[in-house]
């Protein structure tokens, strides 16, 4: 292999605590070496874009106590594609550029690993996740940060659960893992905790609650990893927008047709401001472009040409206007469109 003359690094997935300061380490071990340092901006995204800077010990000045990603991060989805990665080789090429590094969690490190193996390009990961679900590593950057959060949390919401005397339920992230819930739920005395790696029953949950009663404690805290299951390993319910389903997707069109609720939106629009004047109701109407919608009058299907407007939200029209919202739940069997 070469040597390595100039190496490019980057943040992608979701930032963590320690992200800048694992970002300085790597510009100043570069300069000490005396090899180039590339700064990829938005993570896979950027590399497939060329969206590169160089960097030196002077561009990584005061930012080790910051949080986040002075890089920035975003998720690619042209990455995950052959072509894509095609595309973000290319750049890297482009510049000139020898290896890179990896800053993110266990994302980052797939799309690493498969950039590696299909191009034989040099990589190396720093583990940045406060999920710390990397194998090969104690801590990952911003796990300690994230539990030292949680437990503060703990601390304040169990004032109020002894103030009133109630059970409070608090759910912390970890992706598919449960070490913050566990770790963090030690340290902040939860009575309960419930991880993925660890099955559950509502029964146990329960028969821990009446022998807490049986002792005179009245209020308790329970600590849920996000990734926790059903009993029978189901997920529990979720709220999916229809935007986010492939409707050529067999699997994805049975979760609308298995859903047990709907969540209308509806817009309440005044015709007069708080002077009394009209509004001019074109003002909200987007005339630059329509879309076609199926309608249903007495059984029979029609198509109708619409402008965009606040009624159906285009990002255009609502911008002009400020309203208020009201979310409310109906049992999906209970609603009756218009």
């Amino acid at each position: 292999m070469k040597k390595i003359k100039k190496i490019g690094v980057m943040t992608s997935g979701g930032d963590s605590p320690g992200m800048n300061a694992a970002i300085r380490s790597v510009v100043r071990t570069c300069a000490f070496y005396e090899i180039e340092c590339v700064g990829i901006y938005r993570g896979y995204e950027g590399m497939i874009e060329g969206d590169f800077t160089n960097l030196d010990a002077r561009s990584v000045k005061g930012i080790i106590n910051k949080g986040g990603t002075f890089l920035k991060s975003a998720r690619s989805h042209e990455f995950r594609t052959k072509e894509g990665r095609q595309k973000a080789y290319n750049a890297l090429k482009s510049a000139d550029i020898d290896g890179i590094v990896t800053i993110g969690g266990d994302g980052t490190f797939t799309g690493a690993l498969i950039f590696n193996e299909e191009f034989g390009f040099p990589v190396m990961g720093i583990p940045g996740t406060i999920d710390n679900d990397i194998f090969g590593t104690s801590h990952t950057l911003g796990y300690d940060t994230a539990l030292n959060t949680v437990v503060e949390v703990i601390d304040k919401i169990r004032d109020t659960a002894s103030s009133h005397n109630r059970l409070f339920f608090i759910e912390v992230m970890g992706r598919d893992a449960g070490h913050i819930a566990l770790s963090a739920g030690i340290a902040g005395g939860a009575d309960v905790i419930l991880i993925p790696e660890i099955k559950y029953t509502v029964d146990g949950i329960i028969k821990k609650l009446n022998e807490m009663k049986k002792r005179n404690v009245k209020h308790s805290l329970i600590v849920v990893a996000e990734a926790v299951k059903k009993e029978n390993g189901e997920l529990s319910l979720q709220i999916v927008e229809m935007n986010q389903i492939n409707t050529n997707s067999k699997h994805q069109k049975a979760i609308s047709k298995s859903s047990t609720h709907f969540n209308p939106v509806d817009l309440v629009c005044g015709i007069r401001d708080y002077k009394g004047e009209k509004y001019d109701l074109e003002q909200f109407v987007d005339l630059s472009t329509h879309f076609v919608a199926v309608k249903n009058k007495y059984g029979k299907k029609l198509k109708t040409l619409e402008r965009l407007t606040l009624s159906n939200a285009s990002a255009s029209s609502i911008s002009k206007a400020v309203s208020n919202s009201l979310e409310i739940e109906l049992i999906y069997s209970s609603f009756r469109p218009l």
